[in-house]
């Protein structure tokens, strides 16, 4: 099965690859950004800067994800350390490209202007950036590894993360990309990361990670170079696609370099440079920041709805690193129940601890994040406090017989009931309309009953209060009605609030034919 779902993986990218032109990639690039490749002549001198959405995105991520973790005393120090290094090292291009070379990658590294662009845009101007990137990657870094190893792939891959989102788990692009590997919703769903309004598996530093390994795999399947796949995974298979025809069939990614759309020209570079800073920083004065993640870490499956701030009020960990560790979770909220089980992410010491207490844990203050009493609701159950029903809470029934001139708010305002409740004790239609000799139920308190009976008395009614009519009884559940002369479900039903004659046929097998023939006598059940 494994294997027909990734053959269809693969012929779905092929199609729209080749015919579409559209990509299935994390930032995908509309084909209008080939605009200005089009007219590129192919002797254009590699110059490309780096491009400003480049470093604005670098700002963005880092001012949401990295500048949040400054309240660490070891934080501060370390960027003080690095703010404060005046020895920036300045190395040649020959330095550069032998140290490229010993990296042994089985990705090509090359190196130009482009490239040099990059590493020192790593390694001067955005220093203390990298210093926090390699803090984090120290927790990052095995997970994308060893989903990389055990597929055979390039371990310089995991820098992808690097370029896509900083490695802020919680990256989301203007065009909706989210996650360390910025997947789109669409190749999301499609490598089957579960998404909806409590979790986000694009977020999930481990199902993330499986699923990007999947798509990679895929891309290679197709081209064969994993720089080309490093290029679609950013604009997709269909722009790299059409940059290949518009070269006359040329598949070196330098050789295509200006038919790709803008963004996507600097992103292998980029990748180039995160692997070099990543080997070399030390080379270049930069050294890691600590980071907030703990170092070791487990899971712990969790088979019930449960909500961070009740883990956080039973362990000695705060609401913000459970979050940190569990970036999938939108609304603090851990989904589980109903045979579904979710995995919480937690340090290595705080995971007995939560075995321990996890029957005070998954108690604690239940009823504030998780109220069970709508989920099953009968609207029927709730009439005795809402409306008041027949012969209930020690109300008494009256019936008014309408005059001329009567309207139901006026009515009700007579007996000192609610509107709402007339209507629905008398099944009123949307507009209210009553009738002059129209008989209307209103229910009041027995204890005033004497003094509402006057009030219903001068419509021609002398004794009008009236208890629960006296029925057979079925295990206290159904009442058995004795149909009068004259009378049909509909007239039947009025005299139950919250019931209609549908609800009669329901619950005495009745089809629309009986109905035209039910007589005098005859027994109906009616649910009570």
């Amino acid at each position: 099965m494994k294997e027909v779902n990734g053959m269809m993986r693969f012929f779905i990218l092929l199609f729209w690859g080749l015919w579409c032109g559209k990509g299935w990639g994390m930032n995908v690039i509309s084909g209008d950004a080939l605009t200005e490749a089009d007219t590129v002549e192919v002797s254009q001198v590699l110059r490309d800067s780096v491009p400003q959405s480049f470093l604005d995105k670098l700002n963005y991520y880092y001012n949401t994800w990295y500048l949040s973790k400054q309240d660490s005393v070891g934080y501060v120090d370390s960027v003080y350390i690095a703010e404060n290094s005046k020895n920036i090292p300045v190395c040649s291009d020959s330095l550069y490209l032998l140290r490229l070379d010993s990296m042994q990658s089985a990705i090509p590294f090359s190196f130009n202007d482009i490239v040099r662009n990059y590493i020192e845009l790593y390694t001067v101007k955005r220093r203390f950036q990298v210093a926090n990137m390699l803090g984090v990657a120290k927790y990052y870094f095995p997970i994308f590894e060893e989903a990389l190893d055990a597929e055979c792939m390039p371990l310089e891959l995991r820098c992808l993360p690097v370029i896509e989102s900083a490695l802020n788990p919680r990256a989301l692009s203007p065009v909706g990309a989210c996650g360390l590997w910025q997947f789109m919703y669409s190749t999301g769903k499609m490598y089957k990361l579960e998404i909806n309004s409590f979790v986000d598996e694009r977020r999930d530093p481990y199902l993330a990670t499986k699923a990007a390994v999947r798509y990679l795999n895929d891309l290679y399947s197709i081209y064969e170079d994993w720089i080309l796949v490093i290029a679609a995974y950013n604009c997709g298979p269909g722009n790299v696609n059409k940059a290949i025809r518009r070269s006359g069939g040329k598949k070196n990614y330098w050789d295509i370099y200006y038919y790709l759309p803008r963004e996507t020209r600097g992103y292998v570079p980029a990748f180039i440079a995160a692997n070099y800073v990543f080997r070399y920083h030390k080379e270049h004065g930069i050294f890691p920041i600590e980071p907030t993640l703990p170092a070791m870490c487990d899971s712990i499956m969790v088979e019930d709805a449960l909500h961070f701030e009740q883990i956080a009020a039973k362990l000695d960990l705060s609401v913000e690193q459970l979050r940190d560790l569990n970036p999938q979770y939108r609304a603090d909220v851990i989904p589980a129940g109903f045979g579904k089980c979710y995995a919480l992410r937690m340090p290595y010491n705080h995971v007995h601890d939560f075995i321990d207490r996890q029957d005070s844990i998954f108690a604690c203050n239940r009823s504030k994040y998780f109220n069970d009493n709508d989920r099953t609701a009968d609207p029927a159950s709730r009439i005795k406090v809402h409306a008041h029903g027949l012969g209930a809470d020690g109300r008494v029934r009256l019936v008014y017989t309408v005059k001329s001139g009567d309207v139901p708010g006026a009515i009700a305002m007579k007996f000192n009931v609610r509107l709402v409740d007339l209507k629905y004790w008398n099944n009123l239609n949307k507009r209210l309309t009553i009738r002059p000799g129209q008989k209307l139920v209103v229910y009041v308190p027995e204890k005033k009953a004497a003094q509402y009976k006057s009030k219903a008395a001068f419509a021609g009614k002398v004794n009008n209060t009236v208890r629960a009519p006296k029925v057979e009884t079925i295990d206290g559940e159904f009442v058995l009605y004795t149909v009068k002369k004259g009378e049909n479900l509909w007239t039947i039903a009025k005299k139950y609030p919250g019931i209609s004659n549908r609800d009669i046929m329901k619950w005495n097998g009745l089809t629309d034919s009986d109905v035209r023939g039910i007589k005098p006598g005859q027994k109906l059940k009616i649910k009570i």
